[in-house]
């Protein structure tokens, strides 16, 4: 194994600086935030560490290679010169995903078709095998990545999206997607010493990813990945990664996080989601309208993911909820607001422009993220 590694954090268009942000705070080296991925170099401990950690990421990748092809004879070529027994063993599984933009190899199928002939040939030369490979051990999923003819070759060491806690075991429609829940509160400046309310809360996700963070609890702590079944990172930095994690866990921080929504089904599961992430007592549940919501203390941080109206029959209701949520914040101006929707008219209903507007993406919907900042009575 050659190191030091190039590994990839992917992230969502327009959260590449808070992943950005999030690789660098672990210490990382030789860090560069691209379109929608943000490439570092690190040790084999990085893998770990990586998945651990990052909260606002979607997957942790090992670069392997990356060239301009522009025939599929370049693209087997040069995708067989690679050194993929550095990390394959001989009965390791290989599935091929693929995709293309803008490139002269648009057929994605055939650029997954070669890119596994080559990767086979190669490792059954390195390994003397005759055949084919067995393919009957741990997974290694490569994926080949075509952008205007440059191709990018990778493995996931992820397995399932980071977004994948283990803690949801229950979700209402389009939920918050975890990685982008994290984000949101990472694009505030809330400090756990301060009141954190979410009038919207769904399922749940965005108190639960701000209790995590409160007590610098590592997201991926309750969850397992793939790249633990690869014999090439020793068992020993899986363990250091948990018990440093453990070690940098503040469980001792005292939290004032609630969240409220006006279905009582949708409380419930997010009390089940809480139970599940061990955050039970930390969170405030409760049944209420977010029109109901009056502060009883000053500095809070509203953070919220309300409806945004695309219903038909919903909008007028919808707009009247941002309406009255604007007039009850107007009333405590040293609370800061921060709300993520579509509806393009918001600043207008809520009745003030924001401080900051930054665009995102809630799935495939394009969102805006209104930021409020409120004028703090301390000090």
């Amino acid at each position: 194994m050659t190191e030091p590694l190039t590994l990839i954090a992917t992230s969502a268009m327009g959260l590449e600086s808070v992943v950005g942000n999030e690789v660098r705070n672990l210490g990382f080296d030789d860090v560069k935030v691209e379109n929608s991925r943000v490439v570092y170099t690190s040790d084999l401990s990085g893998i770990p560490r990586s998945n651990l950690w990052l909260r606002s990421a979607d997957r942790v990748k090992i670069l392997v290679g990356e060239f301009t092809a522009t025939s599929f004879e370049e693209l087997y070529d040069q995708t067989r010169d690679l050194p993929w027994e550095h990390y394959i063993p001989e009965n390791g599984e290989v599935p091929v995903i693929g995709k293309s933009v803008k490139s002269k190899l648009y057929s994605v199928r055939d650029c997954q078709s070669i890119t596994k002939k080559a990767i086979a040939d190669r490792l059954m030369q390195k390994y003397g095998l005759a055949t084919r490979l067995p393919e009957d051990g741990p997974v290694y999923k490569v994926e080949v990545a075509l952008l205007k003819d440059k191709a990018t070759l990778t493995i996931d060491t992820s397995g399932q999206g980071l977004h994948k806690r283990g803690y949801r075991v229950k979700q209402g429609d389009a939920p918050l997607k975890e990685t982008l829940a994290a984000a949101l509160i990472q694009l505030t400046n809330w400090t756990p010493e301060y009141p954190l309310v979410d009038p919207f809360t769904g399922s749940g996700t965005i108190p639960i990813e701000a209790a995590l963070i409160g007590q610098n609890i590592a997201p991926g702590f309750n969850r397992s990945f793939v790249s633990e079944e690869w014999d090439f990172i020793p068992k020993k930095f899986w363990d250091d990664a948990i018990i440093e994690a453990e070690d940098l866990a503040n469980y001792d921080q005292k939290l004032e996080i609630s969240g409220f929504d006006i279905d009582h089904r949708m409380v419930e599961t997010a009390k089940e989601n809480a139970m599940e992430a061990g955050l039970a007592e930390l969170i405030n549940w409760k049944q209420m309208q977010a029109a109901d919501f009056h502060p009883k203390v000053p500095d809070g941080y509203l953070i919220g993911n309300p409806p945004y109206g695309e219903r038909i029959g919903e909008r007028k209701k919808v707009e009247q909820l941002y309406k009255d949520l604007g007039k009850i914040m107007s009333e405590h101006p040293s609370w800061s607001v921060y709300i993520l929707t579509s509806h393009q008219h918001f600043e207008k209903l809520y009745g003030e422009k924001a401080t900051k507007k930054r665009k995102l993406f809630n799935g495939f919907i394009r969102t805006d993220y209104y930021q409020y900042f409120g004028k703090k009575t301390e000090g």
